[in-house]
């Protein structure tokens, strides 16, 4: 238990009133007590609303439970517009008004312009979010060399040494790339011995040598945009191609160089446009201290002073956020390029509250509510300078003149928004309702830390079968201050098991994948956010590549979310994020976007069509397998959840396969488990076994990590009892999620290690 202090009638964890005493206020113009005063009147304002709102989820998935055991499958199935007919009379499904386009001004141009890969990081680990903020920029050469992008076939496997083949591979690999982003007028870039700049008539130009001992320039001389070096003897070029840029970096003595056609040592691609900074599902942050340490990341992220000590073999390295990168303009002038990733932040849903504050009946406060606040007094440190405090947008505010103008941190070379945002990710909303509290909670946040309207943009996560099917509504109820939309595979298909756990069996996880309501959800994700104008102001998003290993794939088929109209999508890793880059330079989304725009929209209808198992063909050996499958990972995620405090990981499935694994992951498989018990596809006791024979599993791959707490031979441990939890209490778990569980159980075992200690 930690030590509450008493303020602004809340009582308030020691850790968290000191930080906002000692980090985070000073220099903003906000004192302590101003915040606390403030975030007391929201909690009484806004709590009660939100209290409500978690009671109408209830109260629906009541009436829509009722609805399944009235109404059997056939009638289900023969009658799927009285079923949607029902939905609209309980409110569930809300009449779509009138067309509109958002108003969202002033978003960044990573945000409104550049299509291009999305990292999520867990915050609370200091060393991922740096690797995530700088990975803006990353090595084509290295994300080839080192993946199964380039086949380890021919001679060309990895080894321990550089192998010459392999690396001639990645060279003919990036010549590819170069045709396709900076073409030639006349040749490959396959054929070119030298790449050189010339001056013509003021302005610089490339120009290329050929095997063939002629000359070319390229197809669009426009795309270069600066380079650095001398005219004469360029070490650097850089060129843009749908709004993302790439170097052409050159050094004939380097080691690669002196082994490439044209003297090119690396491909560096501008990779993670953008990166949500994690505080929900991928983090384990269940109390004060927790939050806290997340809370600090997030501000030396915004201060640009946070580090992080990291051991390479013998030798220990003090990594920092990149500063920006110059090149010579190609009519004089200076061009100065973002060395670091547009950093968002992802607060926590409705659904939980927090002990890091308690409110004035001693009641656990909404723990979005608090991310609200915190996450925005951070941001506060990353506004210095911004035409937005030059203007005194502060004249009609009590704080009067510019409070931040006094803040050492006002000249940081490590400016985020240049454009004076602070972008909020909100996740797990249930309908318009909900949104439009968020919309309300931003505007109180604003007015209590003294920023002009719609300073804060939000993001709205369409991963909820109440936001999918309402998404026009949802967008409008924050039309103001959008800046993102995105689809969820994991998160929807939990929502939706849930939602219709009563209605029968659902299919197999792989199946479900290859069902109408998926394709008509991610295809109306699209539609929504261009016919309300997202293109050239918002984000229109898509889901994980889980598979971190699996970069072949990835390029085969991630290419799919551009082509779908999609301007960001998510990755695992910063290496993903320069492969996927090229994806972006194949394919100008926002033209895309513009295509769509005319094709018919997709119906609601198809999204409510509940994937269910109609004729029960499987055999008991593919329904053990499913099991074994939900079960194995179930289990390697909570364990390090439960035991680590680890929220986000590469975990190996049963097949050994190393899946990028987060809470969404997490809700399927329990809720699939759950449902399948329900039906009747198996039982009690067969679930109990296989959750014992998957632990023995789980033990074995985490054998060789000195701080892993085996499950077996007792099976009694938290862990696994938070396991047992979820699935055979999954029915119970709010909308099915995973929270309450963990949350109580991490609790539990963190006590049990502060009383020993």
């Amino acid at each position: 238990m930690t030590h509450k202090i008493s303020a602004s009638n809340l009582q308030i964890s020691q850790v968290l009133y000191d930080f906002i005493e000692k980090e985070a206020a000073p220099n903003t113009g906000i004192s302590p007590s101003a915040f606390w005063d403030a975030l007391s009147k929201i909690v009484d304002t806004l709590g009660p609303r939100n209290a409500a709102l978690l009671r109408k989820r209830d109260e629906l998935q009541a009436q829509i439970d009722a609805w399944h055991r009235e109404h059997d499958v056939a009638y289900y199935l023969a009658h799927r517009a009285d079923y949607k007919r029902f939905l609209q009379d309980i409110g569930y499904l809300v009449p779509p008004g009138d067309d509109f386009h958002i108003g969202t001004r002033g978003t960044d141009y990573e945000i409104s312009i550049v299509a291009g890969p999305q990292l999520v990081v867990p915050v609370m680990n200091a060393r991922y979010a740096l690797n995530a903020a700088n990975a803006r920029w990353g090595s084509l050469f290295d994300a080839l060399y080192g993946t199964d992008v380039i086949a380890e076939s021919g001679g060309a496997e990895k080894g321990a040494a550089y192998n010459p083949a392999r690396g001639q591979k990645v060279m003919s690999y990036a010549d590819d790339i170069l045709d396709q982003i900076i073409p030639l007028k006349r040749g490959r870039h396959s054929q070119v011995t030298e790449y050189r700049l010339i001056n013509q008539n003021g302005h610089v130009v490339v120009e290329v040598d050929l095997k063939d001992h002629s000359s070319t320039t390229l197809n669009h001389p426009d795309k270069l945009v600066g380079f650095q070096g001398g005219i004469s003897t360029p070490s650097c070029m850089l060129f843009a191609n749908h709004g993302l840029h790439l170097e052409l970096q050159l050094d004939r003595d380097s080691f690669i160089g002196k082994q490439h056609h044209a003297g090119v040592k690396d491909l560096y691609m501008e990779s993670a446009m953008t990166t949500i900074q994690d505080l929900e599902d991928s983090i384990a942050a269940v109390d004060a201290f927790d939050k806290v340490a997340a809370y600090r990341n997030w501000l030396g992220l915004m201060q640009g002073t946070l580090t992080e000590q990291v051991s390479k073999g013998d030798t220990t390295i003090t990594r920092k956020l990149n500063p920006d990168r110059v090149y010579k303009g190609t009519s004089g002038e200076t061009v100065t390029m973002q060395g670091r990733s547009l950093l968002l932040v992802r607060n926590v849903g409705h659904l939980m509250s927090t002990g890091a504050v308690l409110d004035h009946n001693g009641v656990e406060i909404p723990e979005g509510i608090l991310d609200a606040m915190v996450t925005t007094l951070c941001a506060l440190h990353d506004l210095q300078g911004h035409s937005l405090f030059k203007n005194d947008p502060f004249k009609n505010n009590p704080l009067q003149n510019n409070p931040l103008q006094n803040n050492p941190f006002k000249n940081s070379p490590f400016k985020n928004s240049r454009e004076g945002n602070i972008y909020i990710v909100k996740p797990k909303m249930h309908g318009p309702e909900e949104v439009a509290f968020a919309n309300d909670l931003l505007n109180m946040t604003e007015d209590a830390l003294g920023l002009p309207r719609h300073t804060i943009k939000v993001g709205v996560m369409d991963e909820e079968r109440r936001t999918s099917v309402n998404l026009k509504e949802c967008i409008r109820a924050v039309k103001d201050r959008i800046f993102f939309i995105n689809t969820g595979f994991l998160d929807r298909t939990g929502d939706e098991i849930h939602t219709s756990m009563l209605a029968g069996p659902f299919l197999p996880k792989e199946a479900v994948k290859g069902q109408p309501w998926i394709s008509a959800y991610e295809n109306s994700n699209v539609d929504n956010g261009v016919a309300a104008g997202f293109t050239g102001k918002a984000q229109i998003g898509k889901g994980m590549w889980a598979k971190p290993d699996m970069m072949a794939d990835m390029m085969a088929q991630k290419v799919i979310h551009p082509n779908m109209g999609a301007n960001c999508a998510w990755v695992p890793s910063p290496t993903a994020a320069t492969l996927h880059a090229i994806h972006y330079h194949q394919i100008n989304v926002a033209n895309t976007q513009r295509e769509l725009s005319a094709r018919p929209k997709a119906s609601v209808d198809d999204i409510l069509t509940i994937p269910l198992l109609l004729k029960h063909t499987l055999t008991p050996e593919q329904v053990q397998a499913e099991l074994d499958n939900n079960i194995q990972g179930i289990l390697g995620y909570v364990v390090r959840w439960i035991d680590q405090g680890v929220g986000c990981s590469k975990v190996p499935d049963i097949h050994n396969v190393g899946l990028m694994e987060d809470r969404a992951t997490l809700r399927i498989s329990s809720q699939h488990v759950a449902n399948w018990l329900l039906h009747g596809l198996c039982t009690d006791a067969q679930v109990l076994d296989t959750l014992k024979r998957m632990a023995l599993i789980v033990d074995q791959q985490n054998a060789s990590d000195p701080q892993y707490t085996p499950m077996a031979p007792s099976f009694t441990g938290i862990a696994f009892q938070a396991a047992c939890d979820l699935i055979f209490k999954g029915r119970e778990q709010p909308n099915g999620y995973t929270e309450p569980v963990l949350h109580a159980r991490r609790k539990e075992l963190k006590e049990i290690v502060a009383r020993r200690s």
